[in-house]
């Protein structure tokens, strides 16, 4: 299946947060949140939409670290059921970190539950020649609920 790569508008939102519903991620944010990020984090993401047209294929959101602005935080990513196994979820960041400027890191937390996820960054470390850094960012007693704890994987562009 084949994508466009674009940073999202705000007209993608409402599709991105349909998306991150039907994939079921497991920290779904209200779709103002989508909006918002489309409109004030758009450098910072990509959205992937068919060639053809259609709804979004999958997303990745990000931001600059305010206190690190050579570092950039990837909050979440998703990719369409249908568009799954195909090197999408990969290519969203590489072209990511291809089209924010003057990034050195891009950072991100998993739990320790989230093999796919840890498997997506450490590939994207391997890509870009290195492993990620990992370490434990938030202990489950840090959080006001029952948590699991938060691993930061790092890695140096």
């Amino acid at each position: 299946m084949k994508a466009r790569l674009r940073h999202p508008h705000v007209q993608d939102g409402a599709a991105v947060w349909g998306l991150a519903r039907d994939v079921g991620l497991a920290d779904l944010d209200p779709s103002y949140s989508y909006l918002m990020w489309c409109r004030d984090f758009a450098a910072t993401s990509v959205v992937a939409r068919p060639t053809d047209g259609g709804a979004p294929l999958g997303f990745v959101t990000g931001y600059r670290r305010p206190e690190a602005a050579d570092t950039l935080f990837v909050r979440q990513v998703a990719v369409a059921r249908a568009a799954r196994d195909q090197g999408l979820e990969l290519a969203m960041l590489e072209w990511l970190a291809g089209n924010v400027p003057d990034l050195r890191y891009v950072e991100t937390t998993v739990t320790p539950d989230d093999e796919p996820a840890a498997r997506l960054f450490s590939a994207f470390a391997a890509a870009n020649h290195g492993q990620p850094h990992r370490h434990a960012l938030f202990a489950p007693d840090q959080f006001p609920d029952s948590h699991e704890p938060e691993i930061l994987f790092r890695i140096r562009l």
